[in-house]
């Protein structure tokens, strides 16, 4: 298979994969949230130029451990391609975040300012869309937008990392059903075929082990592609044994950012607390991909 514009072999997904097949990668693409992050652990709403030197710190010291690393363009893809801090696969994000400054992610688009031909060029080897599921009127609309990131991104060369979040429609005031909306969501977007499909754990990871592997067997059932799990909306303590329970049922890792780094958020010595308290995070978390997740390339079965 090759890539349509260029004509060169298309890329797989040994470029973002450990040895083993699975994933153990890092998520520094945070903008907003991670505004709001600092302004929790110090007290101060601080500005670009801190975001941005936060990012660079764990491209450098986190990144190495890292089989890949996912950045937004605005505050540091450009600097981590240049100075090759990272010698996983590189992924830029391409979300454009609806978001309030001190609220969370409301909705998505395809950030036209990302040119993927140039971020190739750059260095990228995948680009990662951000959906904000919810099963309302918009839904059509959301799932057009994946459709045209896949394309894009199988037109420019890279591969294509799709992450579908499952919340309640705005102003739904009854029950809410989160593992069934997390398999809803990821029936239709991973359904589209993106390269690697980028998963919420059911019941926030926050459940027994053998509860979590069986709410994750019925998400693999319905997801036809490789995928991961996220670590938003799980406490970083419980992450090892979510990550544990969804390779257990057909996962093949994790992309995980506030998991491997939120709690060295606003201290002092940034590179020193990400040595000693990040890296560790990461090997741990990439030993147990290793042990327990399916590769990438094993044959899955036929999903309903």
């Amino acid at each position: 298979m090759t890539s349509p514009q260029s004509g060169t072999p298309a890329p797989t997904l040994d470029l973002l994969a450990r040895p083993s097949g699975g994933f153990a990668m890092v998520a520094m693409d945070q903008r907003e949230s991670l505004r709001q992050m600092f302004a929790a652990a110090t007290g101060e709403r601080v500005g670009d130029e801190t975001l941005t030197g936060f990012k660079l710190a764990v491209a450098r010291e986190v990144g190495p451990y890292a089989s890949g690393f996912l950045i937004d363009q605005e505050y540091g893809f450009g600097r981590v391609a240049a100075e090759g801090l990272v010698p996983g696969g590189l992924i830029i994000a391409v979300d454009l975040l609806r978001q309030d400054p001190d609220g969370p992610v409301e909705d998505t688009s395809i950030d036209e300012r990302v040119d993927l031909a140039a971020a190739r060029g750059a260095g990228a080897v995948a680009a990662k869309l951000l959906l904000i599921w919810r099963d309302d009127e918009h839904r059509a609309r959301r799932l057009e937008t994946a459709a045209e990131f896949v394309r894009r991104c199988a037109e420019a060369g890279l591969l294509s990392v799709l992450e579908g979040v499952a919340r309640p429609p705005a102003g739904a005031d009854g029950p809410f059903d989160g593992p069934a909306a997390i398999r809803a969501a990821a029936r239709e977007l991973a359904g589209l075929r993106p390269d690697l499909y980028k998963a919420q754990v059911p019941l926030g990871g926050a459940a027994p082990e053998e509860r979590l592997v069986e709410e994750c067997a019925r998400l693999d059932e319905v997801i036809p592609v490789p995928w991961v799990v996220l670590s938003q909306g799980v406490e970083r303590d419980d992450f090892p044994a979510a990550v544990r329970a969804a390779c257990r049922a057909g996962a093949s890792g994790m992309l995980a950012g506030r998991a491997v780094w939120s709690d060295v958020v606003g201290r002092g010595d940034v590179a020193a607390e990400l040595r000693t308290r990040s890296v560790p995070r990461l090997r741990h978390l990439a030993s147990i991909v290793d042990a327990h997740a399916r590769p990438w390339h094993a044959p899955r079965a036929t999903t309903t």
